[in-house]
C-alpha cells in the first residue's frame, strides 16, 4: 500500500514568498498600513498551510514505511493498526486538502449573509429562523463571531427576514456555498390538519469588503431614511428614530439596519452592506459564466433549489448540485454542513 503523492502547495509557496518579500521593504508598513495588516494575516495563514502540508507528508511517509515492514514481517495485529491510522489521517488529508480549493481572492473574507423567506407563509418564516439557528451553530462550532444587522419577525411565527455577518477565517469562501434557494418538506406544526407543506427561503450570500476594495458611491443615487426600530435590541430601540433604511436608487438595493441603538452605527452598518452587494454584483458581471452555472438564483419556489431537506415522509437532506445526500437530518440542521461545504467546494473545481 502506497500513500501517493501528497497534493502539490507550488502556488501556495510562491504566494508566501511575494508576501514575504513585500513585508520585508524598510518603509512597506510605514506607507500601507491597511495592505501590510492584511498581508501579515494573509502570511500568518500560508505559513499555517505549509506547516500541516509538511506534518501530513511526513505523516503518511512514515505510516507508509510501518504498512510496509508490517507486511514483510507479516505482522497481521501492526497491520491492521497502521492501516486505520493510514486511513484516519487521509481523511484528515482530505478535510485540508479542500481548505486550499479556496483560492478566489475573496474567500478569505468576512461573509453577510441575508436569509429572506419566500412561498410558504407561516411555515417559510418558521423556516427560515431554522436556517438562522443552523448557521448560528455552524459558525459557533468554528469559533466564529456574528451579528445581526436587521431582523423582521414573523406576522405569526419565525422570520420574514434577517441580515447579519459571520466574521473569521475563510467565513466568505466556505458559506459560499449557501447560497440560493432553500427547501423544506415537513408536516407543518401550524397546520390544524397535519398536513404535508413544502416551504423555501432564500440565502444570499456576499463577502464583506475592507478598506482595501473601494467602491464609489454617489450621494444622489442613496435614498436614506430613519425608522423607530421594531427588532431585539430593548426599550431604547424604540424611543428615538435610530433605525436606518438606505435604497440605491440604480440598482434598487434596498438595505436596512436596525439593531444598534447609534444612528450612525446603523447607518455605516447599512452603507457597508449596500457597497458589499455591489461589489457582489460587479464580480457577477466579471464572471458571468460562473454566476449562471454556480449563483444562478430563481423565483424562491419550486424548482429553483440548490438544496432540499425533507423531515416527511422519509428524512434526508439532499444538495441539487452536487447530488450529496445526508440521512441525519437532525445533525444537519445543528449546524453539521461541512460535508455539503467540501462536496461544493470540490465540484467548483469540474
Amino acid at each position: 500500500m502506497s500513500c501517493g503523492n501528497i497534493f502539490d502547495l507550488t502556488n501556495v509557496k510562491e504566494r508566501l514568498k511575494i508576501v514575504e518579500n513585500k513585508l520585508s521593504k524598510a518603509d512597506f508598513w510605514k506607507n500601507n498600513q491597511n495592505e501590510a495588516t492584511a498581508l501579515s494575516q494573509e502570511r500568518g495563514l500560508l505559513s499555517n498551510q505549509l506547516d500541516e502540508w509538511w506534518k501530513y507528508k511526513n505523516g503518511l511517509e512514515e505510516l507508509d514505511i510501518m504498512i510496509k515492514l508490517a507486511e514483510e514481517e507479516n505482522d497481521e495485529d501492526l497491520l491492521v493498526d497502521s492501516k486505520n491510522e493510514f486511513h484516519a489521517l487521509e481523511k484528515e488529508i482530505e478535510k485540508y486538502e479542500l481548505q486550499t480549493l479556496l483560492k478566489d481572492k475573496d474567500d478569505k473574507r468576512n461573509a453577510i449573509i441575508a436569509i429572506n423567506a419566500g412561498a410558504g407563509g407561516t411555515e417559510s418564516q418558521d423556516w427560515v429562523e431554522m436556517l438562522l439557528r443552523l448557521y448560528l451553530k455552524w459558525a459557533e462550532s468554528r469559533n466564529m463571531k456574528t451579528n445581526i444587522i436587521d431582523y423582521l419577525p414573523g406576522d405569526e411565527a419565525g422570520i420574514k427576514n434577517i441580515t447579519f455577518t459571520v466574521s473569521g477565517p475563510h467565513a466568505y469562501g466556505y458559506l459560499k456555498s449557501e447560497h440560493g434557494v432553500h427547501r423544506m418538506v415537513r408536516i407543518s406544526p401550524f397546520d390544524a390538519n397535519g398536513r404535508r407543506h413544502t416551504s423555501f427561503a432564500s440565502i444570499s450570500i456576499v463577502p464583506e469588503i475592507e478598506d482595501d476594495i473601494t467602491i464609489d458611491i454617489n450621494e444622489k443615487d442613496l435614498r436614506i431614511e430613519t425608522f423607530r426600530a421594531s427588532g431585539p435590541g430593548g426599550q431604547h430601540v424604540n424611543k428615538t428614530s435610530s433605525a436606518i433604511r438606505i435604497t440605491h436608487l440604480p440598482t434598487n438595493i434596498v438595505v436596512q439596519c436596525q439593531n444598534e441603538k447609534s444612528q450612525h452605527r446603523n447607518k455605516d452598518l447599512a452603507l457597508k452592506v449596500i457597497k458589499a452587494r455591489l461589489y457582489g454584483l460587479e464580480k457577477e458581471k466579471q464572471d458571468r459564466e460562473k454566476q449562471l452555472k454556480h449563483q444562478g438564483q430563481k423565483d424562491i419556489a419550486w424548482g429553483s433549489q440548490i438544496r432540499s431537506y425533507v423531515f416527511n415522509p422519509y428524512r434526508l437532506v439532499k444538495d441539487h448540485r452536487t447530488n450529496l445526500e445526508a440521512g441525519d437530518v437532525d445533525r444537519v440542521m445543528n449546524g453539521d454542513i461541512d460535508a455539503f461545504i467540501y462536496a461544493y467546494l470540490k465540484w467548483l473545481q469540474n
